[in-house]
């Protein structure tokens, strides 16, 4: 074993890692692998390509010689401790089980017999031995010979995989390392770095190539679909419960902007029948997403950094998270986080499209209400604006368009007070309704004029084509 090198008490680690990006787009570079069993950290290799995350784990090999039945894995765990497992056949020596730079004790005949591994000269320092005598029947030129290699352990796919720094279960956001986790969420890797920048840019890498594969995927869903039908966005998030809830402080969720329909999954899904297994649903222009701002070290609110693509991101802190709410009826709402601003960005740019295609979609929307005893409908037109009539008769009450609502107060319960202005003389008229859904009717008034506002500007117009982006 005199060309069998092992790790030194200094860690690969213990300097910046090296990343290397080959032509083929490969990314490579070293980390720690966390055991969540043992609570130790292994030195690895991964390799990134479009696909799939390859962990690879550093093994010793025979390359020449030796006991066929001979397998030697090297392991270096956060102790600076290696550990040698041996099978084979005969006896395993009890010193290739000590620690880094243990002597090696004394052996007697019987254990010289009884392992192959023993003539070699072996010291777990690194040195081998100048003065071990070489059998007459073995020469060292037939000796065996071991070289360190670095063999894949895990090889994750990243079609629906995530990548999250949250830890599962808490609040708490972990410092220099994250968590990769493969479409059946049996495979939890958890890999550290040596500083945060270095932690930064392979989550963004990792993310950036799940983001790719996702969209391949829709594209793909999209092309046997019906325009009605269209998925616009979908990904993971980290659902935080409100601070009364039970369950556990975070959760992770799947979101889905498809046709109508926000859609909340506890799993991707896969297959057409995967689809009618949501959590929870809720029709689009029928919910409000709200971005929340984010409390700096400096007591000001700042707004997130909406320029995706044109601005790093920085470094999530603890308390510090990208979030934003999905504010549905009757005063509930989900809130989530995501990684990074550039995700917060597409999922505000995504749901402003799902909507603004669904209200084009549907054309209005008409609910029931009532005011001084008598039921009406109140019609949400995309383009005559606001109607209300008789529920019985259809007859046409009062009609005003969108550009005539001045303001609007509610009881947050059941009735709102529309202030409209009169187009002949100019007066501000209030309407008074009552509704079962207020919440759902204030949304939906919102999405229309969003939409009837975004309809006006050619840029935003130009950019909703989901012909370009999601079909072929």
């Amino acid at each position: 074993l005199s060309s069998l090198c092992f790790f030194s008490s200094s860690s690969p680690l213990g300097q910046k890692s090296k990343i290397w990006n080959d032509k083929q787009g490969t990314k490579s570079g070293i980390a720690l692998l966390y055991n969540k069993e043992t609570s130790n950290t292994y030195d690895v290799r991964l390799k990134l390509t479009k696909e799939v995350l390859i962990i690879q784990k550093l093994d010793v090999v025979c390359t020449r010689g030796g006991d066929p039945q001979l397998n030697v894995h090297l392991l270096r765990t956060a102790g600076e401790e290696v550990t040698i497992t041996v099978r084979f056949l005969r006896e395993v020596p009890s010193f290739l089980k000590l620690p880094l730079g243990s002597p090696v004790p004394p052996a007697d005949q019987s254990s010289r017999v009884s392992s192959p591994l023993f003539d070699s000269g072996l010291h777990l320092n690194g040195n081998s031995s100048n003065t071990a005598p070489s059998s007459p029947s073995s020469p060292s030129a037939n000796e065996p010979k071991y070289e360190k290699r670095w063999l894949d352990a895990v090889s994750l796919p990243l079609l629906m995989a995530r990548a999250s720094r949250y830890k599962a279960g808490t609040d708490k956001l972990r410092s220099n390392s994250f968590e990769v986790c493969a479409l059946d969420g049996a495979s939890i890797n958890i890999l550290q770095f040596c500083t945060a920048a270095e932690s930064t840019d392979w989550l963004q890498a990792i993310s950036s190539n799940i983001s790719d594969l996702t969209l391949e995927n829709m594209k793909m869903i999209n092309r046997y679909c019906s325009p009605d039908d269209q998925i616009v966005h979908m990904g993971w998030v980290c659902g935080n419960p409100h601070a009364d809830d039970a369950g556990p402080s975070n959760t992770f969720k799947f979101l889905a902007l498809r046709g109508p329909w926000l859609y909340i999954f506890t799993s991707p899904p896969v297959s057409a029948t995967d689809w009618g297994q949501a959590e929870t649903l809720y029709i689009l222009y029928e919910v409000l997403f709200k971005v929340h701002k984010l409390w700096m070290a400096e007591d000001c609110w700042i707004q997130a950094k909406f320029y995706l693509g044109l601005q790093q991101d920085e470094e999530v802190q603890d308390g510090e998270p990208f979030c934003f709410s999905i504010l549905v009826g009757h005063g509930q709402s989900h809130t989530f986080s995501v990684e990074m601003t550039s995700d917060l960005a597409v999922w505000e740019k995504s749901f402003q499209r799902a909507v603004f295609m669904e209200v084009q979609r549907v054309g209005s929307k008409t609910y029931m209400c009532s005011s001084q005893g008598k039921v009406l409908c109140l019609t949400i037109d995309f383009g005559s604006g606001f109607t209300c009539s008789e529920s019985s008769s259809k007859k046409i009450l009062w009609r005003y368009k969108f550009s005539q609502l001045k303001g609007s107060s509610d009881d947050g319960k059941t009735r709102v007070k529309l202030l409209f202005k009169n187009a002949e003389n100019k007066q501000i008229e209030m309407k008074e309704l009552e509704f079962s859904n207020l919440t759902a009717v204030l949304h939906c008034i919102h999405s229309f004029i969003a939409s009837k506002v975004a309809s006006v500007d050619p840029v935003f117009v130009n950019s909703q084509s989901i012909s370009g982006k999601y079909m072929i």
